[in-house]
């Protein structure tokens, strides 16, 4: 058996009086024109109990299986339905057919002109972004450019300061280097030139060192350098600043301008500050000497203290070779006494410095 045919169904069903009215029990007049669908299966014959639609014309069962009695048509429980209510409310949808266009069109509009304002702000925005991100990368092009520039100044500044250095460097070892090949040619010239006399009693003294004067080398350093340095015309005081200079007792020291308070009264002035005590001349003083402990201070001259002192540093000289501390080899020890002899013989010919 083949299944039963589907009833057709009022496409207005939601809306339609006549649909409404079956569901809820009532039977209500159908009038003809409302619902399509209806006058196409009923034939525009009055649905009434005694004409149903037949099981064979494709509609549901008759309804007699549930038993309606037949009320006239009145007011229904449910809903009540005029033909002019149900005519304003098909106006009505009508209406609001026409008039959905027409809005959703405003409304489409307005999502339109909403949109382009939101992109013409984006937009707007993003150049202001753009600009300022251009702006600040030429700022930081321009500064990395200065940058640059600078370092490469200081690069080549520090290049032309080590080629300089270099230079100055180089410049400093020639000369030096000069130097050195002129001193050791003066010394070889100055050694084919030494005494060798004076060299072998230097020399043999060095051996063993010591202050007596009875030995060679220091006999002949009094006698040609000592003696006459310290040879001054008061013979008598003479003799004991030779003697002070030997025992290393022998004090030089300036004069002061003002007598200090702490100067003891036992001090004894011995000649004046204008009078040298050594050489009896008419001197400017500005220096005195003191004998070992004695209290008695004598005024001397510049030319006076000269000479004892070169006779003094000749003394403390050979005094650190008698003690070891001078460590040179015999030359130029011998170099540095033959100096010394030099310097006592430029002070008892009257030639000192200045400031003597």
């Amino acid at each position: 058996m083949d299944p039963p045919e589907e009833p057709a169904r009022c496409p207005a069903r939601g809306t339609c009086p006549v649909f409404l009215a079956m569901s809820s029990g009532t039977v209500c007049y159908a009038p003809s024109g409302l619902c399509p669908a209806l006058e196409r299966n009923l034939g525009e014959e009055p649905w009434g109990t005694d004409s149903l639609p037949q099981p064979d014309q494709g509609l549901p069962p008759p309804l007699s299986a549930v038993p309606v009695p037949w009320k006239s048509v009145g007011p229904c429980k449910g809903r009540r339905e005029s033909p002019g209510a149900l005519v304003e409310t098909s106006a009505g949808e009508e209406a609001q057919g026409e008039e959905g266009p027409a809005a959703a069109q405003l409304d489409v509009s307005r999502l339109r002109s909403s949109s382009m304002e939101i992109r013409e702000k984006g937009s707007e925005f993003l150049k202001e972004e753009l600009h300022k991100a251009q702006k600040e990368l030429k700022l930081k092009d321009e500064e990395c450019e200065r940058l640059s520039k600078v370092r490469e100044q200081l690069e080549q500044e520090l290049e032309e300061l080590t080629a300089s250095l270099f230079e100055e460097a180089h410049k400093m070892v020639r000369e030096a280097n000069v130097k050195q090949a002129a001193s050791e040619k003066q010394l070889k010239e100055a050694r084919g030139k030494v005494d060798t006399t004076l060299f072998a009693e230097f020399q043999a003294w060095r051996e063993s060192p010591t202050l007596d004067k009875t030995c060679p080398f220091l006999e002949r350093v009094y006698r040609e350098d000592v003696g006459p340095c310290l040879d001054f015309t008061m013979q008598e005081l003479s003799a004991l600043v030779r003697a002070a200079v030997e025992d290393n007792t022998l004090t030089i020291e300036p004069v002061a301008s003002q007598m200090p308070p702490t100067v003891k009264v036992a001090e004894v002035e011995c000649g004046s500050a204008n009078t040298c005590a050594l050489s009896g001349l008419a001197r400017v003083c500005r220096h005195r000497i003191r004998l070992g402990d004695s209290e008695s201070h004598y005024y001397i001259s510049p030319s006076s203290r000269a000479r004892i002192t070169a006779v003094c540093n000749f003394f403390t000289y050979i005094r650190y070779i008698q003690q070891g501390l001078v460590r040179q080899d015999a030359e130029l020890t011998f170099w540095e006494v033959t100096r010394l002899r030099k310097e006592m013989s430029l002070a008892k010919l009257g030639f000192f410095p200045q400031e003597a």
